[in-house]
């Protein structure tokens, strides 16, 4: 392979400078010395050998010729070296292919990276990881500058995401084929089998080769390459035969992302005729990569950047450098290298580029990157590829390309896919697991708690390493479910003598002493900071255990479906209703009249009776109606509930205690036991704040069952909190004491793993075919069978009737009693009155008392009497006046004759 390629790219370059002198508003010199750096060997396509000596030799001697700008090197680790010698002589040092992410602006500020950095390729390939659930991968490298830095900003980006890198494979920049292969046999004894690999091309398709030949291309595994493999398939034509596409069959692969542009398909088309019959020795053709087009915008760049240079009136001047004239003489000749005067306001014009090239926008960032980077997701399937979705540093994953997403950030892409689908290795579509048990022969530490209580779930066999139990069988059952074997041994953890701290047991799996804790560990929040657990196996929440006795029927059984102050509003509220349908009727209805004694028995009598529905007494007024029936209705009520609380008194056993649940004893001051080592003491001290002096630990059930006979009156204890499992077992063979109240937590047991470890999920799914199948429910029966003495504790306060219950029909009734009498009262004012008008001289006491009928009749007849009165009276007057007009008359007569 020769270097045609870079003579077109300088040969252009130096049109460019023609161009722009032609331009000039000032005086220009005609040559402008730019030094570049290339490998005889194409880079990126072919093998990256070291030319360090070389390189700097030459970069020395570029010096020597008053040199304003470098171009290259290809290799990051000589970027590092010449980086040093540019900063000092203030030459612009740009490099399209030193993608190493510690090369920056902070410890180079000459250095340039006209590429995308590594930083962002990592990025890519930690989202990939994430977004398919994997946790955990290995790297192969490189042990040189650009794979060590390249790997630590892989493990920074995959630490973002919650995953890691469980083991680092590295290899010698001067590798054999043995050092290959010992690798690859580390590798393959590894638990994960995502491998991602970052090494130089003709390196990568070496270890690819060994890894098909070891079977480590097969189903299960996936590889991961950096953009050195898709570089080498832009280039090499020689790999589209399908004897060399079999070691890379299903290798995801990156490429830097270069938008389609006119720009770009006029640069591809010009190349391809430039290089037409120049080729490899089997005169294939002689095609470009990316890198290519990075390579051409560098040089772009760096003449616009020379042009605005010269524009603002820069001349190229150079100055002697103090610090290397002591090296005077010597073949490297330090003493001849000058420093570049304009070399800052040369960096500068190229940091403030604003441009558009064949790779799209030019502009860097503040951090001196190329905005916007892009990467394209490449899947390797038989003898071409298939782009799967693109990554940005904007918009993640995507399968649409990042210039449109970039266009319209608000268009709607829900319904889109981050990826579409991938051909893995193996020929398969289904997304591999990406880790198997290791199979270096290695067992599952498992860790046991040795318990001095509650047997049932965790016991050692004497006299050898075997447990059982509960928890034992259901962790064997659950291995017994995953779909590859998993070796295991037991180790205890205990003295034997005192049940062990189940943080101190968890705090083994941090410390890489166990793999997994098997026992009653409950899960809870703080355990979840520090270890990872499965799928609950058990519901066991905590309860509270005390001292109950039964509920005997005595002759006052009858009373307890109400408490007292039900029935005493009730009974009132009897005699309320008898007096209220008295004054509402005792006017109008003789039954409701007579003595003062009858009256009263008549109103006690009609009250109770009510109760039963068989009063005879006929209610005659509308309002006494109304308020009868809606009374009824409440009577209705009150019977109802009644019967029902009473039929439950009657037929369901019921135990009562001093407590009635949590609340009472944190109300209280009474001493809690609480099992000893459980996490129970800091929960009751932190969460529901119970003061620690309070708390007692106890060991055994025997202790349990001591310290509650004995009760807090004689050194022992009101009541025990403690998990619900545990206090069943417990109860079983104890009925004088019981669960009271309600379970206070929801929580369950799992098993502990270290975090994001791989074998949480496979043992969730395999716990959840346990329960799915029965296997769960004929472990606990097996185990964990308990009798009737267990009760839910207490409850005959939740089954009496409040008061409150009712309270809405006593206001509805009475209510309706008092909207009567006022309107009673109303009416006998009106009466009182009109009866006042009549020169009735009784009182208005005496009116109410007497009979509505007696009234009307009297009034009737004093009516009648004044009605004959004033009958006579006009008779009377018209009899006078008649005789007045008679006398007038006959006195007329005789005047009338006197006169004549």
């Amino acid at each position: 392979m020769n270097m045609f390629w870079l003579l077109v790219l300088m040969v252009f370059c130096n049109g460019l400078f023609m161009r722009t002198s032609t331009t000039s508003v000032s005086t220009r010199p005609n040559v402008v010395n730019i030094g570049a750096i290339f490998s005889s060997i194409l880079p990126l396509g072919k093998l990256q050998k070291s030319f360090g000596c070389y390189f700097c030799f030459t970069a020395l001697r570029f010096m020597e010729n008053d040199t304003v700008a470098i171009l290259g090197p290809q290799h990051s680790v000589m970027a590092h070296v010449i980086s040093h010698i540019s900063n000092e002589l203030n030459v612009p040092l740009l490099s399209f292919a030193a993608t190493d992410p510690t090369l920056n602006s902070l410890q180079f500020p000459y250095f340039v990276r006209t590429t995308q950095s590594d930083l962002f390729q990592m990025a890519a390939v930690a989202e990939i990881v994430a977004y398919y659930e994997w946790r955990d991968v290995i790297a192969i490298y490189i042990d040189d500058d650009h794979g060590r830095n390249g790997v630590a900003a892989l493990g920074d980006k995959l630490a973002e995401k919650r995953c890691k890198i469980s083991y680092k494979a590295r290899m010698s920049p001067h590798l054999t084929q043995d050092d290959i292969t010992n690798a690859l046999v580390k590798v393959a004894l590894m638990e994960s089998q995502i491998i991602i690999l970052h090494i130089y091309d003709t390196w990568g398709l070496k270890v690819l080769n060994v890894a098909r030949n070891m079977g480590m291309l097969g189903s299960g595994y996936v590889w991961i390459a950096t953009d050195w493999l898709y570089t080498i398939l832009d280039t090499e034509s020689s790999l589209s035969s399908p004897a060399a596409m079999d070691s890379i069959q299903g290798v995801l692969t990156l490429r830097m992302h270069t938008p389609n542009s006119e720009v770009k398909s006029k640069f591809v088309s010009r190349w391809r005729t430039l290089t037409a019959g120049v080729g490899n020795t089997n005169n294939s053709p002689f095609r470009i990569n990316t890198y290519g087009l990075y390579a051409y915008d560098s040089v772009l760049l760096l003449a616009h950047a020379l042009d605005d240079f010269f524009k603002q009136g820069k001349n190229i001047t150079f100055s002697n450098d103090l610090n290397l004239t002591e090296f005077h003489g010597g073949n490297l000749r330090f003493d001849a290298m000058s420093r570049f005067d304009g070399g800052a306001q040369l960096l500068e014009n190229i940091l403030q580029a604003n441009m558009s090239g064949v790779t799209g926008s030019i502009k860097f960032t503040l951090d001196g990157d190329l905005i916007h980077p892009s990467y394209e997701i490449i899947n390797v399937i038989g003898t071409g590829i298939r782009t799967i979705g693109y990554w940005s540093n904007s918009s993640g994953l995507s399968v649409v390309p990042p210039e449109k997403v970039n266009a319209n950030p608000n268009g709607s892409s829900s319904n889109q896919p981050s990826l579409y689908g991938v051909i893995w290795p193996g020929q398969t579509t289904q997304k591999p697991r990406g880790w198997v048990f290791s199979s270096n022969g290695r067992q599952l530490r498992v860790g046991v708690p040795i318990r001095v209580n509650y047997r049932e779930f965790v016991s050692r066999i004497e006299g050898s390493a075997t447990f059982n139990g509960y928890c034992i069988d259901v962790f064997t059952a659950t291995l017994d479910l995953l779909p590859y074997p998993v070796p295991y041994k037991f180790i205890p953890f205990g003295d034997g003598h005192s049940n062990p701290v189940g943080q101190d047991l968890l705090h083994k799996i941090t410390t890489g002493d166990f793999d997994v804790v098997v026992g009653d560990i409950a899960i809870t929040t703080n355990r979840t900071k520090i270890v990872d657990f499965t799928q609950p196996y058990i519901e066991s929440g905590l309860v509270v255990v005390a001292p109950v006795s039964k509920l005997n029927s005595s002759a006052w059984a009858f009373l307890r479906p109400f408490t007292p102050l039900m029935w005493c509003v009730t009974g009132i509220s009897f005699l309320l209703l008898g007096v209220v349908v008295w004054i509402l009727e005792r006017r109008t209805n003789d039954e409701f009249r007579g003595p003062p004694r009858k009256q009263f028995f008549t109103i006690i009598w009609f009250s109770f009776s009510t109760l039963f529905f068989v009063h005879r007494e006929k209610i005659a007024s509308i309002l006494g109606r109304l308020v009868l029936v809606i009374w009824l209705f409440v009577v209705l009520i009150l019977n109802s509930s009644y019967t029902a609380s009473m039929t439950s008194i009657l037929t369901v056993e019921r135990l009562s205690s001093t407590v009635k649940g949590i609340e009472s004893l944190i109300a209280s001051n009474d001493p809690i036991g609480y099992q000893s080592g459980s996490y129970i003491e800091n929960y009751l001290s932190n969460e529901l704040n119970i003061l620690r002096s309070r708390l007692v630990p106890l060991n055994t059930p025997i202790e349990y069952e001591k310290a509650l006979k004995d009760g807090p009156n004689r050194g022992g204890v009101a009541a025990v909190v403690d998990q619900r499992a545990k206090m069943e077992l417990f109860l079983s063979a104890r009925c004088e004491f019981g669960i009271v109240g309600q379970e206070f937590t929801k929580m369950g047991w799992g098993f502990a793993f270290p975090r994001d470890s791989p074998l949480v999920i496979d043992m969730s799914t395999a716990i959840l075919k346990l329960s799915e199948n029965g296997g769960l429910q004929r472990i606990r029966n097996k185990w964990l069978t308990r009798s009737a003495c267990s009760s839910e504790g207490a409850k005959e306060d939740v089954d009496r009737l409040q008061l409150k219950s009712f309270w809405g029909l006593f206001l509805l009734c009475g209510s309706a009693g008092f909207l009567a009498l006022l309107l009673y009262l109303i009416k006998m004012v009106r009466q009182y009155m009109r009866h006042s008008d009549g020169s009735s001289n009784k009182s208005f006491i005496s009116f109410v008392k007497e009979k509505e009928s007696d009234d009307a009749d009297k009034m009737q007849s004093e009516e009648s009497k004044s009605r004959a009165k004033r009958t006579r009276s006009d008779r009377v007057s018209n009899r006078i006046v008649h005789e007045d007009e008679s006398l007038d008359g006959y006195n007329r007569g005789a005047y009338i004759v006197y006169e004549a």
